[in-house]
């Protein structure tokens, strides 16, 4: 089992000194890779729970997001290439790119130069968002009923430019004459993973026609990880496939070592999935194996752990506790 750090630039308040420290110490605790949230707003009425929708779109949770509107916090996608320029070793990713905020071709050229900078360390992650709130102030509240479609697009635009010398394209959301773009991706395929919370078919699907390498969850639990991942097998297997060498199966997981056991009764996904003593983080991640996660996404809380706290967590969870897991 690999471990990544999903850096804690969507908080309450955040700095940048934060976030290059946490980042050296994931390289320094050889993490597979390091990811952004992609976050553009956080509406007023989301401190009164009063959103069109919960967080996620997640069943169980309050129509409000768990960061405060005039929170201080930094938007995930201009982090990547300074990532890369702070890094070596890490893979670096945005988890996930709300493709409906983002011109597909643009998109596409800014992925592949990216890919250059970091020496063929990028990470690509979609999905479709699920904010109407944030598909206003990013201009595209119309494309918030198709953007199932748009992340569909995206991809073959994507894959289009990155596979071609010269690439056109005409459909809903782009159209553009036969052109060159530039530098292809450095990686040849650049791997793609692909966040979708509700329907194991439609990932069964993207991951079947685009060869996708990778599946992002959020706070799933190991029954979670064992259901998505069987049901997305039983429809590649119904279309003729299986999944690509390698695949990546993920979560994004609120993550702090406690002194004290906290209860990890099945609560949804306000479940406390990897919050715990250091045994329960132990067990879970067993747990987590067994049922078919390849990658968590270790995700410091959003408040009240300080970063010295979560450095702390990230240096036992390698030294002391991976090591049992993966022996497991």
């Amino acid at each position: 089992m690999k471990l990544a750090l999903y850096l804690p630039n969507f908080r309450d308040e955040v700095t940048v000194k934060e976030l290059e420290d946490l980042t050296a110490l994931a390289e320094d605790l050889d993490f597979d890779s390091v990811w952004t949230l992609d976050r553009v707003i956080v509406p007023e009425k989301s401190d009164r729970a009063e959103m069109e929708y919960p967080f996620g779109m997640m069943d169980g949770l309050p129509n409000g997001l768990p960061v405060i509107s005039r929170g201080k916090w930094f938007q995930g996608w201009p982090l990547i290439p300074w990532l890369a320029a702070k890094t070596t070793k890490l893979r670096i990713g945005m988890s996930i790119t709300n493709t409906p905020f983002r011109g597909p071709a643009v998109l596409a050229t800014e992925l592949a130069t990216v890919d250059h900078l970091s020496g063929g360390r990028l990470n690509v992650g979609v999905g479709s968002g699920w904010m109407p709130e944030e598909f206003a102030a990013a201009s595209v509240a119309h494309l918030f009923p198709r953007r199932h479609a748009h992340v569909r697009d995206t991809l073959e635009i994507m894959q289009g430019i990155w596979n071609n010398d010269l690439y056109e394209h005409h459909s809903e959301f782009a159209d553009f004459e036969l052109s060159g773009f530039g530098h292809k991706p450095l990686q040849d395929p650049l791997p793609i993973y692909f966040s979708g919370l509700k329907d194991p078919k439609r990932s069964a699907k993207r991951i079947a026609k685009y060869g996708l390498n990778g599946w992002i969850g959020i706070q799933d639990s190991p029954e979670d990880i064992r259901r998505w991942k069987g049901e997305m097998e039983r429809e590649l297997n119904e279309l003729g496939r299986e999944f690509p060498a390698d695949f990546q199966m993920c979560s994004m997981i609120w993550t702090v070592i406690t002194d004290e056991p906290l209860d990890q009764s099945d609560n949804g996904k306000v479940t406390n999935l990897l919050a715990g003593t250091a045994q329960q983080i132990e067990d879970r991640l067993k747990a987590y194996k067994e049922a078919g996660m390849t990658m968590p996404l270790i995700w410091p809380p959003f408040r009240d752990v300080p970063t010295s706290k979560t450095m702390d967590d990230l240096k036992r969870i390698t030294e002391e506790i991976m090591p049992k897991v993966n022996a497991s």
